[in-house]
């Protein structure tokens, strides 16, 4: 009688084992397919890019300085190594921060403003813009998730034994977590 109390304690201890790493492999597929997520909005923005740029060229003659560091940025973006997460996001934020300067320049220039086919890639990359922004925040969830699981008692046990490593989350550049400056005293008053 011993013996099978003994025998289901230890395949009790497997299941249990098996379904910590199995919950590990599961959470680790996880945050890959959430930067995958992100991968994929990058490549359509990517994709998206030289079109908005040859719409403008046409309209904005003098603002070829935005338009080519909109290129230039994605550029780089395209020759970041696949696994360096982090410059890539640091890119991506400087890109997106390039392609707000490129909306605003574009409000000065009417003709491209009534242009349908600028409008519709402005609408096409702003949508592409909020998707990249959702999927950022999926994946820091699955990151979160993930180091939980790492750091857990007595999953952290399972992680150590095979390796899981904890993650890092896709920080906010340091210049966008300061507030902007609004002043009204500029403003006329009557």
């Amino acid at each position: 009688m011993a013996w099978i109390i003994a025998l289901v304690i230890v395949i009790l201890l497997v299941v249990w084992y098996v379904s910590l790493y199995n919950g590990f492999v599961q959470a680790r597929t996880h945050v890959q397919e959430s930067w995958s997520q992100i991968d994929v909005q990058l490549k359509r923005r990517n994709d998206l890019i030289p079109n908005l740029v040859s719409t403008a060229k046409g309209y904005a003659n003098y603002e070829q300085s935005t338009l080519q560091k909109v290129v230039e940025l994605r550029n780089q973006l395209t020759a970041v190594p696949s696994g360096d997460r982090q410059q890539t996001m640091a890119v991506s934020n400087e890109l997106s921060g390039t392609l707000r300067s490129l909306f605003a320049v574009a409000e000065n220039y009417p003709d491209l403003k009534a242009n349908e086919q600028f409008k519709q890639l402005m609408e096409e990359l702003t949508n592409t813009e909020n998707k990249i922004a959702y999927s950022r925040q999926l994946y820091n969830s699955t990151v979160a998730s993930l180091n939980m699981k790492i750091q857990s008692f007595p999953s952290n046990l399972v992680a150590n034994i095979h390796h899981f490593k904890m993650e890092e989350y896709l920080q906010v550049p340091e210049e966008e977590k300061t507030a902007p400056k609004v002043s009204f005293d500029d403003l006329n008053t009557k």
